[in-house]
């Protein structure tokens, strides 16, 4: 790591010094800050490179999955070379974002963010920033919040629109106050079944992002307390008021279950199927799909084949999602359990 003066690391971050509501006893707590970002997809890739700029001193990022084309339409960190080498994003993020400030620690992590392995990732940070893309994901990082007292900074976009608030533990509503429970698998807008485009993930992220430094630099006063939605198209900028929202009987911050934690909601499992070139996934709960409206939302895709039983949907690379009434899938073309997991989150929204 390059040797910095205090002298070159004040004027690297000059103008935000000057910023009266940072100052240099601002920046000197951003340094010291850690925080972790969930997810490396879009939402992650704009998150990481606001807090990384702004000399947060120690970031770490956690990604499951690799770098497709596909991603490189709104994912703003990867090239085509990395997508080509199929390299997983969070050492081509992690490699990105050293070149641009090498005075920040960066910690990469290729993995999927479970109740097993929670403490080991989030436990010595004092933010979480929400990069991810499926609620399962959401709520365990709910429960996290709740149990250690450390914040996170939910973000969430899909088509033109997105929303985003920052979850305080004992002083706002949580998650789950919010959001119940995890909407049945298929029957919420994806990106890949309503498509999406770039602007709003920026807006979101610098959202996320503003509030970042508004936590760590201890700006409390100025976090804008709300459930922040924004729909790009139909030009709507719509803050939440939601100082009514906390329920007592929420399980999670009412009663402290923390269910997705401890193992009171199952995980969506994936097991290799020998000598298949599949593996199997299955849901956290028994669902109940539609196959045929979800083979008209599925369409936009990939080519989409259905029966009594079952739905097929065609994935490039020769891949293939075989879905089955109950939520049980089949991920054709990988043995990669990560990479199966990812795909039924992405296609499904769980």
């Amino acid at each position: 790591m390059k040797e910095w003066t205090t002298d070159s690391l004040q004027d690297r971050y000059s103008r935000q010094i000057r910023f009266s509501h940072i100052g240099r006893d601002g920046q000197a707590l951003l340094q010291r800050g850690r925080v972790a970002i969930v997810g490396m997809g879009a939402l992650g890739s704009a998150i990481s490179q606001h807090v990384v700029r702004a000399g947060v001193g120690y970031v770490r990022i956690i990604d499951r999955d690799v770098v497709e084309w596909s991603n490189l339409q709104r994912q703003m960190l990867y090239t085509e070379q990395d997508a080509s080498a199929l390299l997983p994003k969070a050492e081509a993020a992690a490699s990105r974002l050293r070149e641009m400030n090498s005075s920040v620690t960066i910690e990469a992590h290729t993995a999927d963010l479970t109740s097993l392995n929670a403490d080991e990732l989030l436990g010595d940070v004092g933010l979480i920033l929400d990069g991810s893309d499926n609620f399962s994901v959401r709520y365990l990082m709910n429960d996290y919040s709740l149990r250690s007292g450390i914040p996170w900074i939910y973000g969430g976009a899909v088509g033109a629109s997105g929303m985003t608030m920052t979850f305080r533990p004992g002083y706002t509503s949580c998650y789950r106050c919010l959001f119940p429970e995890a909407p049945a698998p298929g029957t919420t807008d994806t990106c890949d079944t309503a498509g999406i485009i770039s602007p709003i993930i920026d807006i979101i992220a610098s959202v996320q992002a503003s509030e970042a430094l508004k936590w760590l630099t201890g700006n409390i006063a100025a976090l804008h307390g709300t459930l922040f939605q924004v729909d790009l198209w139909n030009n709507s900028w719509l803050p939440l008021q939601m100082g009514e929202a906390r329920r007592p009987d929420c399980p999670a911050c009412g009663k402290g279950q923390y269910d997705y934690l401890n193992g009171g909601h199952s995980e969506t499992m994936a097991v290799v199927l020998c000598g298949r070139h599949s593996v199997h996934v299955t849901p956290a709960a028994p669902a109940h799909l539609d196959l045929e409206q979800l083979s008209r939302s599925l369409s936009a895709a990939g080519p989409v084949s259905c029966n009594a039983f079952l739905l097929k949907l065609e994935l490039p690379a020769g891949m293939s999602l075989v879905l089955f009434k109950d939520g049980r899938a089949l991920v054709q073309g990988t043995e990669d359990l990560a990479k199966a997991r990812s795909i039924y989150a992405e296609i499904l929204g769980v």
